[in-house]
C-alpha cells in the first residue's frame, strides 16, 4: 500500500489527491505535525547552514516514511533540495506537483487592471530519480 508524506506550504487540492491515488497508487496521506509545518512555511533567510534547522523535518521523515513511500515536497529552494537529497538517500521517492499557469487580466470600473494568476495541477513528477548527469 503506497503512502505519501506531504511537505509543502499549501493545502492538498482535490486534483492532487485524486492524482496521488490514481497515478501513484497512494492509499495513505501523511501530513507533518504543526511544528514541522510552521518551520517549513518560514525557513529563516538569514541562516547559512540549513541542515540543523531542518532536523525536525528529517526526524519527521524518518519516523513516518519508509522505502518506496512518496514525499511530496515543494518550498524554499535550498531547503527543498536538502530534503529531496535526504529522502532519496533513504529510499523515498520525492515528487512535486506540476501546474498549468494562466494569467487573467481583470479590468476594474475605475480603469485599473488587476492580473490574477491561476494554477491548475497537471501531474506529479519525480525529482530526478531517473536522471543521471555525467
Amino acid at each position: 500500500m503506497a503512502k505519501i508524506l506531504i511537505l509543502f506550504n499549501h493545502r492538498l487540492t482535490e486534483d492532487q489527491g485524486l492524482d496521488a491515488t490514481d497515478l501513484l497508487g497512494v492509499r495513505e496521506f501523511v501530513f507533518p505535525p504543526v511544528k514541522v509545518s510552521l518551520l517549513w512555511q518560514s525557513i529563516p533567510p538569514e541562516v547559512l547552514d540549513l541542515k540543523p534547522v531542518l532536523s525536525p523535518v528529517f526526524e519527521w521523515i524518518d519516523s513516518k516514511g519508509a522505502e518506496n513511500d512518496y514525499l511530496l515536497v515543494q518550498g524554499e529552494f535550498g531547503a527543498t533540495f536538502l530534503v529531496v537529497e535526504y529522502a532519496m538517500k533513504r529510499g523515498l521517492i520525492p515528487v512535486y506537483s506540476t501546474t498549468e499557469r494562466r494569467a487573467v487580466e481583470k479590468r476594474e470600473m475605475d480603469g485599473t487592471v488587476r492580473t490574477v494568476h491561476e494554477f491548475q495541477h497537471v501531474r506529479f513528477r519525480e525529482y530526478g530519480t531517473r536522471y543521471h548527469f555525467e
